[in-house]
């Protein structure tokens, strides 16, 4: 992927945020920022962030919800990276 995202974090939840509100989470590098994000998004699947919010997990992994845009589905990237 790239040295910023470390991995597409799928539960539930996650699934339920694709759904509802339009949002990936991600696992990220714990030292990149949110900008830094919003740019990596963009550049490697090809659609417009609008938001992140990122949180450090009790495993101390750093997650990233980035709500995409309303003109890109985050369910429709998420069936096109085979994660639905």
């Amino acid at each position: 992927m790239s040295s910023v995202i470390i991995r597409i974090h799928m539960s539930e939840k996650a699934l339920q945020l694709i759904e509802e509100q339009n949002t990936l989470t991600l696992i990220v590098e714990r030292r990149t920022t949110k900008q830094q994000i919003k740019k990596a998004v963009e550049e490697i699947y090809g659609v417009k962030v609008e938001k992140v919010r990122t949180l450090i997990t009790p495993k101390g992994e750093k997650k990233a919800y980035v709500k995409l845009a309303r003109e890109h589905s985050a369910s429709e990237l998420a069936t096109r990276l085979g994660l639905v």
